[in-house]
């Protein structure tokens, strides 16, 4: 059996995105929505819910890329958590809704992207996913993990990993 990129990709968009939704019921238990709708880590840092805004774009958008076919339109206008767990059930429901199958030759499909002003660079598929795709994903994923931690929601690292569920192995003995 061998490891695809759908593997590499469409399951773990989809686990980090449900993780991220579960941290949303957790904070709305436990702080002022408002203020951590306006937390950021740095001034020069864009506020929390951009970091959801973005986790998705750059999940819906690497599935795209890598299959040659449209990401939705979501534009950046969720204001609170409801909206925000609603971005992540359509990123989900996005990424789900792509058929493995059209993942065959994503490894080697090219890939470009542009920044505005025009720079930008262009990849294989799986140099994309491996040195961009996932790289970002995961910069957003950690920086809205790490505002709600900084804000004092209590959640840790098996909030983290909580796809892992319980511990599947015993003490020896």
């Amino acid at each position: 059996m061998s490891f695809s990129i759908y593997d590499a990709s469409a399951p773990l968009f989809v686990r980090s995105l449900r993780t991220m939704r579960a941290w949303l019921d957790k904070a709305a238990a436990e702080k002022d929505e408002a203020q951590l709708l306006e937390a950021r880590l740095a001034p020069d840092m864009r506020p929390f819910p951009a970091q959801y805004q973005m986790a998705s774009d750059s999940a819906k958008n690497a599935i795209a890329r890598l299959c040659g076919v449209e990401a939705p339109s979501m534009p950046d206008t969720e204001a609170s958590f409801s909206e925000l767990k609603d971005r992540c059930d359509r990123t989900i429901a996005f990424i789900e809704s792509v058929d493995p199958a059209a993942f065959a030759g994503a490894e080697a499909r090219e890939v470009e992207l542009r920044f505005p002003g025009g720079i930008g660079y262009r990849w294989a598929g799986a140099a994309y996913l491996t040195g961009f795709a996932i790289p970002n994903f995961f910069f957003h994923v950690t920086t809205a993990y790490a505002i709600l931690r900084a804000s004092g929601v209590s959640i840790g690292k098996p909030d983290y990993l909580q796809h892992l569920g319980p511990p599947n192995l015993q003490p020896e003995g």
